[in-house]
């Protein structure tokens, strides 16, 4: 099979830049995947594909950009050059752009790619319906959220004309089924991108490292993490240092810059900007715990499995898809009220001062990320197309729950 996958690929600081990265790096381990076509975007440096294991051939098509108006016509016609056997699309909503026209443009390639007879998997990464439009830096106005919604239902429709839209979390696949009335939405679990050796839960010497990683500015929001570890240095003798990893969202550039100069006077507190993906091992092995300052969620966690998969104790706010995720994979984490810094203070203390209980949380979220190993994820993947060939050729059309039956029987 010669795999197209689109989505945007490291060194790009576009949203999935790094689910990119591991979806090619275990796709191409694969024995049915022959070549991968990487269609991505454009980018300064040379895209990493410095893997360690021997694998399939990959061909790089860089032809497009964010917020660019012709992406759909680049990426469609690299699909046309390539003549890829399948396509995966890595998506969310704002993956082609955070300026409407260009977002949703891009989110029309799952059904052209549907005309022409490609066997097609769209990731979804998120869903509108769950998406605070407030909070994820889009709009604050309230006839501007209903224009929004309802573009977001075509523009869903547009998505599901994929064969297959796979969603990580459960209540995305009930929301669609029901809304949509689809039957081709498949539950494919988020998966940790690395599973190393049983992790040393005893921490290096020096402060103890509380770190959060992403992009920040529009749901993440770095001053609550940054007023607890303060709180918890007046009334504790703890010698804390605050790791704020990771770059700017799209939609709020400047925002980490800001906070450095706000956030000025406090001790230990580090902005390590970009991290490359080979910095990201040590990073996380050297923190105490991961925080989650964020005041709503878009879609599953990929630094929650992270953090499992580097077991790591984790406190999160009891809000939305994280908390669907914990109850599901069997996350475990000390929660928070997400607009109290003083609730976010006693969940950090809770882990930081009760060392047993640290390595409690660290060990069963290492066993959760144990359960989903990105290369079982994409053996699913392989599944579900090699039904969808079998599909086009003797010309039915999926039904994904009773495909579900089958692949768990």
């Amino acid at each position: 099979m010669r795999l197209a996958i689109v989505t945007a690929y490291p060194p790009s600081k576009v949203t999935l830049t790094e689910y990119g990265y591991h979806l090619v790096k275990h796709f191409r381990l694969q024995k049915e995947v022959t070549e991968i076509i990487l269609i991505t975007d454009k980018t300064e440096g040379d895209k990493d594909l410095n893997f360690k294991e021997d694998g399939c051939k990959i061909i790089v098509k860089e032809c497009w950009n964010f917020n660019d108006y012709k992406n759909i016509f680049k990426i469609n016609r690299a699909i046309s050059q390539t003549k890829p056997d399948a396509v995966l699309f890595n998506l969310q909503f704002l993956k082609f752009g955070d300026k409407k026209i260009p977002a949703a443009l891009g989110l029309m390639l799952p059904l052209m790619c549907k005309l022409k007879g490609i066997p097609t998997i769209s990731l979804l990464h998120n869903i509108l319906e769950q998406v605070d439009l407030d909070n994820a830096g889009i709009t604050s106005n309230k006839v501007l959220q209903k224009v929004y919604n309802g573009i977001g239902n075509v523009l869903t429709r547009c998505v599901l004309a994929s064969d297959v839209v796979a969603v990580t979390i459960s209540k995305y696949q009930t929301i669609l089924e029901n809304k949509y009335q689809s039957r081709n939405v498949a539950l494919i679990p988020h998966g940790s991108f690395e599973t190393p050796p049983t992790p040393d839960y005893s921490l290096p010497a020096g402060p103890k490292k509380v770190m959060a990683f992403g992009k920040f500015g529009t749901y993440k929001k770095v001053e609550i993490m940054i007023e607890a570890i303060e709180l918890i240095r007046q009334r504790t003798n703890e010698d804390i240092e605050i790791v704020i990893a990771g770059t700017d969202s799209p939609n709020t550039p400047g925002y980490l810059e800001s906070m450095k100069k706000k956030y000025a006077h406090v001790n230990q507190l580090v902005f390590t900007g970009y991290v490359a993906e080979e910095d990201v091992p040590v990073l996380f092995g050297d923190s105490a715990l991961v925080v989650f300052p964020y005041t709503s969620t878009t879609g599953s966690s990929g630094v929650l499995n992270q953090a499992g998969s580097y077991g790591k104790a984790v406190a999160l706010p009891d809000l939305g898809d994280l908390s669907i995720l914990v109850k599901e994979e069997g996350y475990k984490g000390e929660f928070f009220d997400p607009e109290s810094a003083a609730s976010l203070a006693d969940a950090i203390e809770s882990i930081l001062l009760h060392d047993s209980y640290r390595t409690y949380l660290a060990k069963a979220n290492y066993r959760a990320a144990c359960s989903f190993p990105m290369e079982d994820i994409t053996k699913m993947y392989i599944e579900y197309f090699k039904v969808l060939q079998v599909a086009k050729t003797k010309g039915f059309t999926l039904d994904v729950p009773m495909v579900e039956k089958e692949l768990m029987a």
